[in-house]
């Protein structure tokens, strides 16, 4: 038996998010309406929102020994998300990521990644990796980072799933570059965006259709308020959003994330994990931040009583 449903792997931030009337360009202003400082990075979400809904996982991972570390740890053992795999750098600083919110929910990041960007493969405790259900990958900003995920997918036994979500970052790298974790990856959950970055593929079933050609067994692509795709080359489903009041997109393909791995872990039909990562989704943009929002097992059976889960 596994230890962990899921084990996260990606950059650990603390979030600085400032509401705003609007996102300024260049020799633009602005005003600042309100400030929120909290618990971030991708994979980190995803794994709160997972341990939410009663799955045991961990994470893997890199801060520094300041307050924001600190922080960031405390947070995690409060979510139940064991901490045994992130190391603590003696020097350099946690990462942290500005974000600036309009009345909209659209959203501007600017990401520091400390000492995200220095973690290793010596750094990484195998073992920890390998006594999971499924590993989930998200982006770093540095090279020796994204190295040492590599590494590590191709050194996992095969009975470790690896599930991708590749954040502007790597999808920017495009397929030569990712094919390493590609071919190793069991569900990718890209955005349209992307996809088509990743793929050259300007229509989401077309990328999609691309990726599962580099051997992974699920594409799931975030479509924003149009819901979600999702397909393992035989099944296709598009699965519409939930009408909801958009406050903050931060976090919100992070939520999906959760919601459809806590489907397949839970051994729902695809269309299923569809609908729950949409939920999961929707549930997050209604409040600030990326975790505020995250539902209850509570929440998601209340949501689906009498289809996914019996009274």
């Amino acid at each position: 038996m596994k230890r962990f449903d899921a084990v996260g792997f990606g950059a650990l931030n603390m979030d600085k998010l400032f509401s705003v009337n609007e996102i300024a360009a260049a020799e633009g202003e602005s005003f600042i309406r309100d400030f929120a400082e909290v618990p971030g990075g991708s994979a980190a979400n995803a794994m709160v929102g997972l341990s939410r809904l009663g799955c045991k996982v961990g994470f893997i991972g890199k801060v520094a020994c300041d307050p924001e570390g600190r922080k960031l740890l405390e947070d995690f053992r409060k979510e139940n998300v064991d901490v045994n795999g992130i190391i603590v750098a003696e020097q350099g600083r946690t990462g942290t990521v500005m974000g600036f919110v309009n009345g909209r929910g659209e959203r501007a990041l600017y990401a520091d990644a400390g000492v995200n960007s220095t973690i290793t493969l010596a750094e990484q405790k195998k073992e920890y990796a390998s006594e999971v259900c499924f590993l989930h990958l998200t982006s770093f900003v540095g090279e020796e980072s994204f190295h040492a995920q590599v590494q590590l997918a191709k050194a996992l036994p095969r009975s470790v799933k690896l599930s991708f979500d590749p954040g502007a970052l790597y999808a920017r790298r495009r397929r030569v570059q990712l094919r390493p974790i590609l071919k190793r990856t069991f569900v990718s959950m890209p955005n349209a965006l992307e996809l088509e970055l990743m793929t050259g593929r300007t229509g989401y079933k077309e990328g999609a259709e691309a990726l599962l050609r580099e051997g992974m067994e699920i594409v799931a692509v975030k479509l924003g308020k149009k819901g979600c795709y999702v397909t393992d080359g035989t099944e296709k489903h598009l699965i519409p959003a939930l009408k909801v009041k958009t406050v903050d997109t931060t976090g919100a393909g992070d939520a999906f994330c959760a919601g459809f791995l806590y489907g397949l872990i839970s051994n729902k039909t695809l269309e299923e994990c569809g609908r729950i990562g949409n939920f999961l989704g929707s549930r997050c943009v209604m409040k600030i931040g990326a975790r505020t929002g995250l539902p209850t097992l509570e929440d998601l059976r209340a949501q689906f009583t009498g289809s996914l889960f019996k009274k």
